[in-house]
């Protein structure tokens, strides 16, 4: 009987760690951190809603003598951008149809390579005023642009027709002859190194040239701008553009 006693209580003792090294592991394997996951552009490009398309009406970005009379001639797309705290944003261009994997290429590589923009709206959000916008160092693309504030012939106009991008425009501003001063402001007139900067082969130049598109198309100093020609023409491809420019991605001289 003392041997049968002994030997249930060695079976039992068996079982008992068996059962503890078991509840030890699945609590090892619980309590292991899990890797976050690595940061990407997550790009998305999606049709114009409804919703959208009235606020684009109704702030005059759409209208009698633009270019786009559809929503379905442009494209909304949704992608990741780093800002100037290192932050990850969720941002919106609405651009041409025809521009719009492109516009995803450029910009997942600009997030790759955590390239500062420091907002990212659509025009309407500005209720389609570019001053505005371009005072709040907002990135975007879509806009028939009023009377007081166009630059170009509507149907002609790369932003009027969704072909066009304004980057950072506080760090890239623009010449404005009509006042003959810099727009938004003449604080970043000089092309130095600085955050959020573009500069002639510097990393977001090299992106859009690679992909075809001329930079700072017009005649006077224009960093913020990128576009696929002018008049406005669709998005050719990598290198297409370059028939129009210098050869090295800028527009000719008058």
């Amino acid at each position: 009987m003392t041997a049968a006693l002994l030997l249930v209580t060695a079976c039992s003792a068996a079982e008992d760690t068996g059962s503890t090294s078991s509840e030890s592991k699945s609590l090892t394997r619980a309590q292991s951190p899990t890797p976050p996951p690595t940061p990407s552009a997550d790009a998305v490009v999606r049709t114009v809603p409804d919703e959208q398309w009235r606020e684009m009406r109704k702030a005059g970005m759409v209208r009698a003598g633009c270019p786009v009379t559809s929503p379905d001639q442009l494209r909304r797309v949704e992608i990741n951008h780093f800002d100037f705290e290192g932050k990850i944003q969720r941002g919106e261009l609405v651009v041409n149809a025809d521009t719009a994997e492109s516009f995803v290429r450029i910009f997942t590589a600009l997030f790759d390579a955590e390239f500062p923009i420091r907002r990212m709206k659509p025009l309407e959000a500005y209720d389609g005023d570019s001053t505005a916008s371009l005072a709040a160092d907002n990135t975007a693309a879509f806009n028939c642009r009023r009377a007081d504030q166009i630059n170009a012939p509507a149907m002609e106009s790369p932003h009027a027709n969704g072909r066009s991008v304004d980057i950072n425009p506080l760090e890239n501003p623009w010449q404005d002859l009509r006042c003959k001063c810099w727009q938004p402001t003449a604080e970043n007139s000089g092309r130095t190194e600085g955050k959020g900067k573009i500069l002639e082969g510097g990393l977001v130049w090299r992106t859009f040239i690679d992909e075809g598109w001329i930079w700072q198309n017009i005649d006077v100093p224009d960093y913020m701008h990128f576009d696929t020609g002018y008049p406005s023409k669709p998005y050719g491809g990598p290198g297409a553009a370059l028939s129009a420019t210098t050869g090295d991605g800028t527009a000719p001289a008058p």
